[in-house]
């Protein structure tokens, strides 16, 4: 046939059609080892942890440190009381959009805890959140804050840790949504959300204000339960520290910023004494799961609390983020 013009028609040409399969089957190719790329385990380089194995580790130095990371709060049993916070068989659940995580257990036990964990094991685990068998661990574990922890600090703690009682209870797994259940899609959260630069910049940072930014970055991971969430779970950085909802359930985790609400009539002092003893300067007292936040910071030297007050009254202001 002949176009109106009078030309006649060429009959589509099967090449085109294999070239656009070809390139549509090169893309998908490229962009699956891209994913792959992105979302494969990086664990601590072997000369960090070599350093962290070089390290002179103290226990005592450790119980201070596990004490400032909370370990007891979540890996102990619900409503554990004195000594028994020390048997860290976990069982605990958190709540949330993903589903429902369960403590592991990471007492002394060779089965079901960390008992057969090496201190390499730990460290990928603290630094990088990979476990002992080279797979992401989930962000519940809050090895987002961790992972500005010094290569002393992760040595002196696992040298306390291996003083802890053992543990035998085995938990259940994780109860979590499709497709968070897939593990390798926490390399793309890595890739987004992961890194150790400073939360804040605080101008002419002394000794103590720069041990009150370690403490509440780092182990005692503050930010994680006090700072809003996107839809991925990623810390909103614009709103570091300015309250979020509750992940467990209903009310709102404080902000704790200067200028929010809940704390900026407070002085360093009253925050410090508030860590020590659980009462407020209007003589309330501490509730809901700060309660074994405040037991925890109770077990910490003066000094320390001390410069987690002068930290939290130095962090930028921010309204509340819930």
């Amino acid at each position: 046939m002949s176009s109106p013009s009078g030309e006649a028609k060429r009959p589509a040409s099967k090449g085109a059609g294999v070239y656009v399969l070809g390139g549509l089957a090169l893309a998908t190719v490229i962009g699956a080892g891209i994913f792959w790329f992105v979302t494969e385990p990086h664990p601590v380089s072997d000369e960090r942890l070599a350093a962290i194995e070089a390290a002179d580790a103290d226990a005592a130095r450790g119980e201070s440190l596990f004490w400032a990371g909370g370990c007891a709060s979540c890996h102990a049993a619900d409503g554990a009381e004195g000594e028994d916070r020390l048997v860290l068989s976990g069982g605990h659940r958190l709540t949330s959009d993903f589903g429902t995580f369960v403590v592991p257990n990471i007492s002394t036990d060779a089965k079901a805890g960390m008992g057969g964990w090496d201190l390499k094991s730990f460290a990928n685990a603290m630094l990088a959140g990979i476990g002992p068998d080279g797979s992401h661990l989930y962000p519940s574990f809050p090895y987002g804050s961790y992972i500005r922890m010094s290569d002393q600090d992760v040595a002196d703690l696992y040298a306390f840790m291996q003083t802890l009682p053992a543990s035998d209870e085995i938990n259940a797994p994780h109860e979590l949504n499709f497709p968070f259940s897939i593990r390798r899609l926490v390399g793309g959260w890595k890739f987004l959300f992961l890194n150790n630069d400073p939360r804040v910049e605080l101008a002419n940072a002394d000794d103590q204000l720069s041990r009150g930014q370690y403490l509440v970055e780092g182990p005692g991971h503050c930010g994680e339960c006090h700072t809003p969430r996107n839809l991925l779970g990623g810390l909103k950085a614009a709103e570091w520290l300015a309250g979020a909802p509750n992940p467990e359930g209903e009310g709102i985790v404080p902000n704790i910023t200067p200028g929010g609400p809940d704390i900026s009539a407070w002085s360093a002092s009253d925050i410090a004494y508030y860590l020590e003893s659980g009462f407020t300067p209007d003589f309330d007292s501490v509730g809901g799961s700060m309660v074994d936040v405040q037991k925890n910071m109770a077990e910490l030297e003066a000094a320390d609390r001390e410069a987690i007050a002068a930290y939290l009254k130095a962090v930028p202001s921010h309204p509340n983020g819930y």
